[in-house]
């Protein structure tokens, strides 16, 4: 099969790879339809390849359709159209029994003294093969492949595979007060839902972007938004009575605008050798915290602060005497995908859409344009916000 793989920093090709076969009674076997690149895949782009093996098939963000089941598999059948959460769970532990799936103790990765498992995202998660290609081996199929309709494009199912449930997480965590207002700092592919349920869900939303394109669309769908600029703290103080907002999503993460000194960091970081490099950004790693300090300044005292933008630093200095000071509360995590799907797969199959859906893809491509992709995503060119693979589709 032809399969995105990693090569390299900045460096990933389509190669032709072995099938993947099934390897466990409850495995399952899907040819993916649509296969999504998410701004964490742009994380093991640029920083992260240090826990990346060259030839690993990236990509966590799939769907399909079912074309093998072994033998313990129950609920699936060749056939049947399902999206493939990012995380491997087993649905019967302690912690997915308490819905918190990301940390699932059978497929938690001990060695790495890390959660569940996870398509496509590095050792430090299973090094389990992605799904930015033609076919995908999904684990625990019962449990974890969700099927859903064939009347609807891939399109209104495909982000239940992560980004959707993500900011439904984020804007959950974010605790938002009836009637209280919402801040979402970027608004990139889970920012831009992270704000649509926010007004959804009947909260004022101030989304905060830099790039003009990500603001137009979230306006599309209600949302005032305000560029990023040197008086971004005051404008949003001055939108809310000069406390703040009641509550803050940071759908940024590492690699924030700003922070040059970190950046650095995690550029020279980079260059080492695996070994060497793993164990500095295990021990020393920092990340770039300017959206996370402008969400820690920006909220109102006593508010919360939700992230849902990767962090992977362990050396992140904190301004803990402001957030006591404050009294904010901070959450955050991997999304436990699984717990949220019953309640977002009503509101996708509605038919007026009202999270906008279909309104987030700007790139729809075939596989063997990854690579091109990748870096079109990165750069912010071209007014890409969203990129979806479409590996049966035509050059």
């Amino acid at each position: 099969m032809r399969a995105l793989t990693f090569q390299g920093t900045q460096n990933v090709s389509v190669e032709t790879v072995p099938d993947p076969i099934i390897q466990e009674p409850t495995d399952a076997i899907i040819r993916i339809t649509s296969s999504a690149i998410c701004g964490s895949d742009l994380h093991l782009y640029d920083v992260l390849g240090a826990f990346i093996n060259k030839g690993d098939i990236l990509g966590h963000e799939p769907m399909g359709v079912v074309v093998e089941v072994g033998v313990g598999v129950k609920n699936l059948a060749v056939g049947d159209r399902v999206v493939i959460p990012f995380v491997i769970a087993c649905g019967h532990c302690y912690m997915c029994q308490r819905g918190l799936h990301s940390q699932c103790e059978t497929t938690q990765n001990r060695h790495s003294d890390s959660g569940a498992s996870l398509y496509g995202y590095t050792e430090l998660y299973g090094a389990v093969p992605g799904g930015q290609a033609e076919y995908l081996r999904v684990q625990l199929a019962d449990f974890n492949a969700l099927k859903v309709g064939t009347d609807l494009p891939d399109e209104r199912y495909l982000f239940l595979s992560d980004i959707l449930p993500t900011a439904w997480q984020g804007v959950a965590y974010a605790d938002v007060p009836e009637g209280g207002t919402l801040a979402v700092l970027g608004l990139g592919p889970v920012g831009q839902f992270a704000s649509r349920i926010g007004t959804h869900l009947g909260y004022r939303v101030i989304g905060v972007d830099p790039v003009p394109e990500r603001r137009s669309m979230a306006e599309r769908h209600g949302v005032q938004t305000l560029d990023l600029d040197d008086d971004i703290l005051a404008r949003l103080r001055d939108e809310t009575d000069g406390r703040g907002p009641d509550s803050v999503v940071d759908a940024v993460g590492m690699e924030a605008h700003g922070n040059p000194g970190a950046s650095f960091a995690q550029k020279a970081a980079g260059l080492l050798p695996d070994a060497v490099a793993q164990k500095v950004m295990k021990t020393a790693g920092v990340d770039r915290l300017a959206a996370m300090h402008l969400a820690l300044d920006a909220v109102r005292r006593g508010g919360t602060v939700s992230l849902s933008g990767v962090y992977a630093g362990a050396g992140d200095p904190l301004p803990m005497i402001h957030m006591f000071d404050k009294g904010i509360t901070l959450r955050m995590g991997q999304c436990n995908v699984q717990k949220w799907r019953d309640e977002l797969v009503p509101i996708i199959e509605d038919p007026s859409d009202p999270l906008g859906t279909e309104d987030l893809t700007t790139h729809a491509v075939p596989l063997e344009r990854a690579p091109e992709m990748y870096r079109t995503f990165k750069e912010k060119k071209d007014g890409c916000i969203k990129v979806v693979l479409k590996p049966g589709l035509e050059l």
